[in-house]
C-alpha cells in the first residue's frame, strides 16, 4: 500500500508532514510518497531513523496556499505539490492522497483530476463529530452549500458507508438535519429528502434537530454542506469557550485550583474527546480515490492519523461499497 502526502500543504508544512509520514511508515508498514520541494523535505527527513526505501519524493516546484483561488490553483498551478500528489493517485501510483493544504482547492482537484464515482452528482465532505456517545460522520461537511434532494440521499448512502467500514459502527443511523423532528417540517428540498431517504438503502431514523445532535442520536447527520460547515465551526467555537471559561474558574482561589489538580486526568480525557488530531482529517467522498482533507494546523500527529485513516479506507473498499449502492438505486430514485 502505497499513500501520498501533500508534502507543502498546510500551516506546519513540510515540518509535520514529514514527520507524520515518517513515523507512519514505522507504524502502518507501507510506503509513502512525499510530492513537494525536494530540498526542504531532504532536510526535514534527515532528522529521523527511517527505511529510505519506503519513502519516495516527487519533486514539485510550486505550493498552492489558502489565498489562491481552488479552481484556478489546480489549473495553473500544475507543477504544485497538491497536483502532483493528486495525479499519482489517478495514475494508481498512489492508493489514497493526504493533504493539510487549501480545502477548496483539494475539493476542485479531486473532481477535476480524480473524477466523481459514477452515479454520485455531487461528492462531499464528511468530517468525524464529537458526541456523548463516541463519533459520528457530519456529511456535508461544506463542499456544496446548495443541494437538491437527490444529493442529501446521496450523503446518505456515502456517509453510512464510511460510519460502517471505517469508524466500525454497526448499521448506522442516518438522520436528516431540520427544524424540527416532524416529517411534514422543513424547507421542500428537506422535505423531499426525507421521502428519498426513507427508501435508501441505510438505516434511516428521520429527522434530527440541532440541539441532539451533540448527544449522539445520530451516527450519520447529513446536511446540505452551508448547514454542516456552520454546525462544525459553531461546535469548535463552543468547545473552545467552555474550555477557557472552565480553566478561569479553576483558577480563581487555592481551594478550586486543588480541585482542578484532582480533576486533571479526566479533564484532559474529555478535552481529548474534542482533539482533531486523533481523528486526523475528513475524507472527501464519492470521488473515485481515496482524498483525505487533514485540518489546516495539523500536527504531526494529525497527519499520521490522516494516513491511517487512508489506510482503513482502502483496505474496507470504500468506494466499490458506495458505487454499488448508488447503482442499485435505480435512475428512477436518484432522477
Amino acid at each position: 500500500m502505497r499513500v501520498v502526502i501533500d508534502a507543502m500543504g498546510g500551516d506546519n508544512a513540510p515540518v509535520a508532514t514529514v514527520k507524520g509520514a515518517v513515523e507512519a511508515v514505522k507504524s502502518y508498514n507501507i510506503d509513502v510518497i512525499l510530492a513537494g520541494n525536494e530540498p526542504m523535505i531532504e532536510e526535514q527527513l534527515a532528522k529521523y531513523d527511517h527505511t529510505r526505501e519506503k519513502i519516495e519524493i516527487v519533486h514539485c516546484n510550486e505550493i498552492i496556499t489558502n489565498e489562491d483561488k481552488p479552481v484556478s490553483a489546480i489549473r495553473e498551478k500544475r507543477d504544485s505539490s497538491m497536483v502532483a500528489a493528486l495525479k499519482l493517485v489517478k495514475e494508481k501510483r498512489a492508493d489514497a492522497i493526504v493533504s493539510a493544504g487549501n480545502t477548496g482547492a483539494l475539493l476542485a482537484g479531486g473532481l477535476l483530476i480524480l473524477g466523481r464515482i459514477k452515479g454520485i452528482d455531487r461528492p462531499a465532505l464528511a468530517p468525524p463529530y464529537p458526541t456523548v456517545n463516541g463519533m459520528s460522520v457530519l456529511i456535508d461537511g461544506g463542499a456544496n452549500s446548495d443541494c437538491k434532494p437527490r444529493n442529501l440521499l446521496e450523503f446518505g448512502i456515502m456517509g453510512s458507508v464510511y460510519a460502517e467500514k471505517v469508524l466500525e459502527i454497526k448499521k448506522p443511523s442516518v438522520c436528516i438535519v431540520n427544524i424540527g423532528i416532524e416529517e411534514e417540517k422543513g424547507s421542500e428540498i428537506v422535505k423531499e429528502a426525507h421521502k428519498l431517504c426513507k427508501i435508501g438503502p441505510f438505516n434511516f431514523k428521520g429527522n434530527i434537530e440541532a440541539r441532539d445532535i451533540p448527544a449522539g442520536y445520530a451516527d450519520v447527520i447529513v446536511c446540505d454542506g452551508f448547514t454542516g460547515n456552520v454546525i462544525l465551526k459553531l461546535t469548535e467555537g463552543l468547545a473552545d469557550s467552555i474550555f477557557r471559561l472552565l480553566k478561569e474558574e479553576f483558577v480563581k482561589n487555592p481551594l478550586r485550583k486543588i480541585g482542578a489538580s484532582l480533576l486533571k486526568s479526566g479533564l484532559k480525557d474529555f478535552k481529548g474527546r474534542f482533539d482533531y488530531t486523533e481523528y486526523g482529517g475528513a475524507p472527501f467522498l464519492g470521488v473515485k480515490g481515496v482524498l483525505i482533507k487533514a485540518h489546516g494546523s495539523s500536527d504531526a500527529k494529525a497527519v499520521k492519523n490522516a494516513i491511517k485513516q487512508g489506510i482503513k479506507f482502502i483496505e474496507n473498499d470504500v468506494i466499490d461499497d458506495i458505487a454499488e449502492k448508488i447503482t442499485g438505486l435505480g435512475e428512477d430514485i436518484i432522477e
